[in-house]
This record gives C-alpha cells, structure tokens and sequence, in this order.
C-alpha cells in the first residue's frame, strides 16, 4: 500500500450527503456573506469527509479470535447484563467498552463469523457515551450472536452526545463474517461487546483498538485477563 492509498481512503456512502451540505453551506457563506466565513465551513468541510472515511482493514482469520467492532479507546472492561430486549439471561457477562471521539472511524465491524440471533433498537437518551450508565439509558442498537461452536455473545452500538443517528445492515438468521462492514454511528459514540462465560479480554483500559483488526478475545485461549501499564 502507498503512501497516498493510506491518505485517500474511501468514504462511506451515508456521509455524502453531509459532505454535500457542508460544502454549499460553506460556499454560500464565503460567496455571499463573508469570506472568513467559506474558508471556516471548508475546514468542517474538511472534517467531515475525513470523519465517514472507510478505510479497508486486514483481518485474522484464525477461528476463535474477537476482534474489536469499532475503533476506539477502550474504557471499561467489566461484569456486566447484555441488554435485556436480547433475551440472553440475567446473568453478567464480561462487558468490553470501546469509546469513539469525533476523529475516529465511525464505521462498525463485525466481531466474529456466526450467524445473528436477534437484532433490537431501543430508543433512548443522548448522555455522554463514556459515562457508564449510558449503556443503559442511551439509544442502542443490540445484535445478539451466536459462533460456530455455539456459543453466543452480544455487542451494541450507543449513541452519545453528538450522535444522533445509528445505522445497522444487520438482520435475524443472517450469516456474517469477522471483519464485514454491519453500520456505523453518528458522530460521537460508543460500542459494547459482552464475551462469552468464562472468556478472558486481551485487551486493557486505556487501549487503543482498531475495528475488524485488534483482537480483543480468543476463545481458544485460556491465557488469564492481562493488565496493561503506560510506559515512557
């Protein structure tokens, strides 16, 4: 891959219409109102081609790996009930928190081949999306999973602050693949994957991950929860 191919990305297909509206907006305002004006919408402009970009990912294929479904900084790792429009029991489950800023690719992966069980909107409130008490109250998008080896795990899309739409392509009885392309949230947003029972995290709050890429869980593994520290 060169240089210009990692700059150059493509865009999704629902940020074109935003992109269209900054950029009249912004010439409007430069043409007919105030020069400093256009070239502020330009820098939006800016922002918001780079915010839908949709850059390819390489994923791991081995079987059993999880791998994150958003990019983001993980902010929580912790004993938590999937969402109840799910039907997965009231028992907690290792809950990983994955937080998305306004710079981060919004586009979501899935997690893991399966096929999906359910997939349930919930409408609900806008608070910040890395107050934990969002995963309850926000409005979300629920998939429940189930893996080839039969086994199941949930993840959700959260709306936040700013985020005001949640798009997914998901439906019930539908196979997927690790990696695939499910949706995406505007703009500010948050995304929960809930392991299954006994499954330990490879990952650790304050982590960085990369949607379709970083693998967040092995099935396979019996390696414990690992810990992480910053380092300078």
């Amino acid at each position: 891959m060169s240089a210009i191919d990692t700059v150059l990305v493509p865009i999704h297909r629902a940020g074109w219409p935003f992109i269209a509206i900054f950029a009249v907006v912004s010439a409007v305002l430069g043409l007919a109102v105030a020069a400093p004006l256009g070239w502020i919408g330009l820098v939006l402009t800016a922002w918001c081609v780079y915010f839908f970009r949709d850059p390819e990912r390489v994923t791991p294929s081995r079987s059993g790996l999880l791998v994150s479904p958003a990019d983001g900084r993980v902010t929580m790792i912790v004993p938590a009930v999937p969402p109840p429009e799910l039907g997965m029991g009231p028992e907690p489950r290792t809950r990983i928190s994955i937080f998305l800023n306004v710079f981060n690719v919004h586009v979501n992966r899935v997690p893991a081949d399966g096929e999906v069980v359910a997939a349930e909107y919930h409408p609900g409130a806008f608070l910040n999306a890395a107050l934990d008490k969002a995963s309850a109250e926000n409005e979300r998008m629920a998939i429940r999973h189930r893996l080839p080896d039969g086994r199941e795990i949930a993840y959700v899309q959260i709306a936040g602050l700013v985020a005001r739409r949640i798009i997914c392509h998901l439906k019930p009885k539908q196979a997927v693949k690790a990696g695939e392309r499910f949706g995406l949230i505007r703009f500010g947003s948050r995304t929960d994957i809930y392991l299954p029972d006994g499954v330990a995290p490879l990952v650790c709050v304050g982590q960085l991950a990369i949607g379709g890429e970083t693998v967040l869980a092995d099935l396979e593994s019996s390696e414990p929860q690992r810990t992480g520290e910053i380092r300078r």
